[in-house]
């Protein structure tokens, strides 16, 4: 029975990675004969110019039906000065919101050819395996009311409301108790608990589940220290669990542990594992066309759908053993280039993958 999987590429380095990606999962699927079918759909800044939206509802329908959704960047400066509620950001949160892609989960994970890579000493981030999960579709980022309004003084005002219900902290708690179990049984939960009840409910929420899940470690640690502690001790941790807005910026920073966040793919999921996945950088504009952009963060999230929505694991592990291969020959793109190793472009580095993966077969 064949499955679809729905291309969107995006804006600015989306559309050349993607191709990169399209081109190695292609090869494998005629290869093992794996019966995927792919569609392409706009979104972001791509659909705003051609359809006037950041999101048309023909490409959620493609969404809807699909069984999985690679997905490049979006964004720019080119739309930045739209309204917000049309803005190519909004493509991507209806997408998360529409398929209930509650929970985001991204590996932090150095690999031993970059660990020079890296901005902090080697012997801090060598052998690092972090595991972030994100819930991903409440929060501050859905909170209602929100906007920006006018006092009766004439000074505006932007406000933003940040909730969630025990629903919704109960599911993602789950989800990273059960990545702890197949992992080093050891989850710290982040929240401000001190000056937000929002996330004095979401700790005593998680302690609540911990009881489900004896073999588990759980700690709790305040978002501000955790920060500080991804940069003094990362290897501390093995599986952590936050909210919208902290797991957004904690991710982008576990990600830097690494070298590059070039490097680090990411899976969004609903409760069947239907999914969506991205690399963890942006749309990097100022670079876009110019043929620097790191395609493996593509590849390895197109590993993870095989794996994760699709059910083809040993495929998986077939392309990041690929991209392990490329880093042991020497290739770098710029964004993880060090003395002595050889520069390449975008398409470069997805050849030298797919040509890995070929030599595979």
């Amino acid at each position: 029975m064949s499955k679809n999987v729905l291309i969107m590429a995006g804006d600015g380095i989306g559309p050349e990675i993607m191709a990169q990606a399209e081109a190695v999962l292609r090869f494998v699927n005629e290869d093992e004969g794996l019966g995927l079918e792919f569609e392409h759909a706009l979104v972001g800044g791509a659909s705003i110019d051609a359809a006037g939206v950041p999101l048309t509802e023909d490409a959620l329908a493609l969404a809807k039906s699909a069984d999985a959704i690679l997905f490049g960047a979006i964004g720019g400066p080119k739309w930045e000065s739209l309204e917000i509620a049309i803005r190519p950001e909004k493509g991507l949160l209806r997408l998360r919101s529409e398929l209930e892609l509650f929970g985001n989960l991204r590996p932090a994970m150095l690999y031993p050819q970059l660990a020079s890579a890296s901005s902090l000493k080697p012997e801090l981030v060598s052998g690092l395996d972090i595991l972030i999960v994100r819930e991903l579709t409440g929060g501050i980022y859905f909170g209602q009311p929100r906007g920006i309004r006018t006092l009766e003084n004439g000074e505006r005002q932007g406000y933003n409301t940040y909730v969630y219900s025990e629903s919704e902290i109960i599911r993602i708690g789950r989800m990273a108790f059960e990545a702890a179990m197949k992992r080093g049984k050891k989850l710290c939960s982040v929240d401000k608990a001190n000056v937000l009840e929002v996330t004095e409910l979401w700790r005593e929420i998680m302690t609540d589940l911990s009881k489900e899940y004896p073999e588990v470690e759980l700690s709790h640690m305040y978002v501000d220290n955790a920060a500080m502690q991804l940069i003094r001790a990362p290897k501390q941790f093995d599986v952590m669990v936050t909210g919208n807005m902290f797991g957004d910026i904690l991710s982008d920073a576990a990600a830097m542990l690494t070298g590059s966040i070039g490097m680090l793919p990411s899976a969004s999921l609903d409760k069947d594992n239907k999914g969506m996945y991205e690399p963890c950088h942006g749309s990097a504009p100022d670079i876009a066309g110019k043929g620097l952009a790191n395609p493996l963060a593509t590849i390895l999230s197109a590993a993870m759908m095989l794996r994760y929505s699709l059910g083809y694991g040993a495929t998986a592990d077939r392309l990041e053993a690929a991209v392990s291969k490329v880093l042991d020959l020497g290739y770098r793109t710029a964004d993880i280039y060090t003395d002595g190793s050889q520069k390449v472009s975008t398409a470069q580095m997805g050849e030298a993958v797919l040509n890995t993966v070929k030599s595979s077969s």
